[in-house]
């Protein structure tokens, strides 16, 4: 086999290698972003629950309650984040 042949499929040998190693990271990196995002979803409607649960004990201001849902909220997102990154 001619030395430029063998050039030409380790060249090539080591492009696939690269592109693959590439899709790998990206499929992880995608599943990463599903997770997070299945995550705060669940989020959105656990503090909607939140607020409504609130809201019908009458134990807090409508405010109050407010502010429970966006903590909720809160920790949704900082889940989704560890989740990411």
């Amino acid at each position: 086999m001619p030395a430029w042949n063998r050039r030409f499929i380790t060249v090539v040998a080591a492009m696939f290698l690269a592109t693959m190693s590439t899709q790998s990271w990206a499929t992880e990196q995608a599943q990463q972003r599903r997770a997070g995002r299945d995550v705060r979803q669940e989020t959105r409607q656990g503090s909607r629950n939140t607020k409504q649960e609130c809201r019908a004990t009458d134990q807090k201001s409508n405010s109050q309650c407010r502010q429970d849902k966006r903590q909720t909220k809160q920790q949704g997102r900082q889940t989704a984040r560890d989740i990411k990154y």
